[in-house]
């Protein structure tokens, strides 16, 4: 299933060829003090008459200070759990991942699809609502950003099982892995994972229903939601990895029953929460009034006959059972 997604062409990872920065740095300052230099000089020859010499060394001068200034692109700084990746007209160059001051071929060119959505426009993002990341720095940079970041879906109306509407929410714990897949394999990788998380919500959703029913054997979003988010997290992680993806963690954060039906369905829980605690008092209340009736046979406090029996059954089960303090009436003639 994953072949359909990924590109006719399967880039390798691999570590783009560097010099150290600042000894690229030094020799470039070199190399602007020896051009300034050199029109110095070339002018105050040709101030002296000595036209040819002068002039070559001029124009020598004029043609390395312009194109020192071609070297200045190549000039690359990363900081921690940040990576670049680098095309040369058009084909993949390399990868830098590790922290440092680089200085690379100055006709190369960084990629990162995310930014020119940000750099078109922060409104697309903003109106989408569903990208949410750790990253506070420039949205112009090209910089593929290695840290864990988090991604805070919509909440959405889906069904569950039992083809009730319900609202669910998600929060996903992700990073790149592999940025050349990231920036390759998929358009935008952010978009890609914010998309796929909504698909893999709602077809999970659809195989559990909202909560338990009365055997309580089964899964449910409610009582089950770690093990649904472990489901979620595994089904994303296969999505998701043409990308250069890994999912950290799922966790469901928002569910509960939409709206129209929210009213009917906790009117539905109050009543089974009732029924529940009925049946609770009334298994201990037969279970005294047997125990009361054995203790009294046992030890021939007195002796019933079944009419007896019966009325001090119902006279016990409405006392144990009954929702308000019994009123007692004693009786001080015999008992029959």
């Amino acid at each position: 299933m994953e072949d359909q997604f990924v590109s006719k062409k399967v880039y390798e990872e691999k570590k783009a060829p560097s010099v150290n920065g600042f000894l690229m740095l030094f020799v470039t300052i070199v190399i602007i003090a020896a051009s300034v230099a050199a029109i110095v000089v070339g002018s105050m020859m040709l101030y002296n008459e000595q036209t040819v010499a002068g002039g070559l060394l001029l124009g020598a001068g004029i043609v390395v200070l312009c194109l020192s200034c071609f070297i200045f692109p190549g000039f690359k700084v990363l900081g921690p759990n940040e990576a670049l990746v680098l095309t040369l007209f058009g084909n993949y160059y390399g990868t830098l991942k590790s922290e440092g001051f680089y200085y690379v071929n100055p006709f190369c060119t960084a990629v990162n699809p995310t930014v020119s959505v940000f750099s078109s426009g922060l409104s697309q993002i903003a109106n989408t609502g569903r990208v949410s990341t750790g990253s506070t720095g420039s949205t112009l940079s090209k910089k593929v950003s290695l840290k864990a970041m988090t991604l805070d879906n919509n909440q959405q109306k889906v069904n569950d099982e039992l083809g009730n509407p319900i609202i669910i929410g998600t929060v996903v714990i992700w990073q790149v892995v592999n940025p050349v897949k990231a920036v390759f394999n998929v358009q935008n990788y952010k978009t890609f994972l914010s998309i796929q998380c909504d698909s893999i919500v709602r077809n999970t959703a659809r195989c559990y229903p909202y909560d338990t029913c009365e055997s309580g054997d089964e899964k449910s979003l409610r009582g089950s939601s770690q093990e649904v988010a472990d489901i979620m997290k595994q089904e994303l992680q296969e999505k998701v990895s043409i990308a250069g993806l890994k999912i950290l963690e799922v966790r469901i954060a928002n569910l509960s029953y939409a709206p129209e039906i929210a009213s009917a369905m906790l009117q539905r829980q109050q009543a089974a929460a009732i029924i529940d605690a009925r049946q609770k008092i009334v298994d201990g209340a037969v279970s005294m009034v047997e125990m009361a009736l054995t203790k009294l046979n046992e030890n021939n406090i007195v002796e019933l006959d079944e009419e007896r029996k019966a009325a001090m059954v119902s006279n016990l089960l409405v006392v144990l059972c009954g929702n308000k303090d019994a009123q007692p009436i004693v009786n001080s003639g015999s008992i029959y």
